[in-house]
């Protein structure tokens, strides 16, 4: 008989990420996992035994760990995620100590999370492995520092840089991410979900709102500046039904195996902002009436996801560019598996089962495999698509 593995998973205990992942467990005849919340990893509570394997999830909706991360008084609040992210990747290396002196097993290697939640980092390590990405002045270890509106507006005199985003280098789920559109004449459009609250704080809002003063933009560029900024070319999408469209393609051990197709009438395509889930089978029809294959755009994640070899499942943000022909990685996503309901793609080796159970079908080939674990159809969260 094959023993059971003694399965630890970091995460929020109440969340429905370790639920999801749970219930994956329970299908394919595995006893559930032992959970570890973020705030015991912070505060140096967490204990790790011999023989144990552990997974990482995400933080994003545990409140106490955002607080402790982040230290900010409401978790509407968009500053601050300079400080969490030095504390979230100093807390998994002592993690990863944590757990290698208790000769317990890591699924993931975290020391790439510091490339992975920098935008920065991660762009640059994308384009030198031949990735197409959007050009970015930021991206690459040796790009220069962006310190506020200024140093925005002067990139935005560049070529082929009059409609950027500007993002925060650690932000999620579009917190903080600005589309920025100038004419050369002075003039300034914003969207973004980014509300301004009394005293200048800043608010993550669910309705996107535009700003035409240049005042304002610049205020709220300059109030996140500190935490660090990213600055890219706003790339034309593809659309759907008038809509702007892009992908979320989930890579599990480096194949591609789930897709939801994201359609926005503003340029964050984020469920939770308004976009809908379009249909991907139109999509796919497009692709193939420009001249261009499925295949192409699947393997373009893959190879995205090859750059991070130790992380067995990432979300790739997939843009298409108009007319469907060519295709670019807007990010990649450490927790991007959250999507729930969403079935594997035919041929992918996970048809039938969500990103959960493939995840655990992968890592645990001989156990059995049900048809679906999820059901739900909610998308907010951290790192959500």
């Amino acid at each position: 008989m094959t023993a059971h593995p003694r399965l630890v998973v970091v995460g929020d205990p109440a969340g429905r990420r370790v639920a999801f992942f749970q219930d994956a467990l329970r299908s394919a005849g595995l006893p559930g996992a032992r959970v570890v919340s973020w705030p015991e990893v912070l505060r140096g509570a967490a204990r790790f035994a011999e023989g144990e394997t552990v997974r990482l999830d995400s933080p994003g909706e545990d409140p106490e760990a955002d607080r402790l991360l982040r230290e900010v008084d409401d978790p509407a609040r968009v500053e601050g995620t300079g400080r969490w992210y030095a504390r979230f990747v100093a807390a998994t290396a002592e993690l990863a100590r944590s757990v290698a002196e208790a000769g317990a097993v890591l699924v993931d290697d975290p020391a790439e999370l510091a490339d992975l939640f920098d935008k920065r980092l991660s762009h640059g390590l994308l384009r030198a492995a031949g990735v197409p990405v959007p050009e970015s002045p930021t991206s690459g270890p040796s790009a220069p520092v962006v310190r506020g509106w200024a140093d925005v507006r002067a990139l935005t005199a560049e070529p082929g840089l009059r409609r950027v985003f500007v993002k925060l280098a650690h932000g999620s789920s579009a917190s903080g991410v600005l589309a920025v559109e100038t004419n050369g004449a002075g003039r300034v459009h914003a969207t973004t979900s980014v509300e301004r609250g009394p005293g200048g704080r800043l608010f993550n809002s669910l309705r996107v709102r535009r700003y035409t003063s240049e005042r304002e933009v610049g205020a709220i560029v300059d109030a996140l500046a500190p935490d660090g900024l990213h600055v890219e070319r706003w790339l034309p999408k593809a659309a759907q039904g008038g809509r702007a469209a892009d992908l979320r393609v989930v890579v599990i051990d480096a194949r591609a195996t789930h897709a939801v197709l994201r359609t926005s009438r503003s340029p964050m395509t984020n469920l939770h902002l308004g976009g809908t889930r379009g249909d991907l089978l139109a999509a796919r029809a497009a692709i193939g009436a420009a001249g261009a294959r499925w295949t192409d755009a699947l393997d373009v994640c893959e190879r995205a996801a090859a750059v991070f070899p130790g992380t067995r499942c990432v979300g790739v943000d997939l843009l298409p560019s108009t007319g469907w022909r060519r295709f670019a990685v807007g990010e990649v996503n450490a927790f991007g598996d959250l999507l729930p309901g969403l079935t594997g793609l035919p041929g992918s080796g996970a048809e039938g089962l969500d990103t959960y159970a493939a995840q655990v079908a992968a890592q645990f080939p001989h156990t059995h495999r049900l048809t679906s674990t999820s059901t739900s159809t909610s998308t907010t969260g951290t790192s959500t698509a």
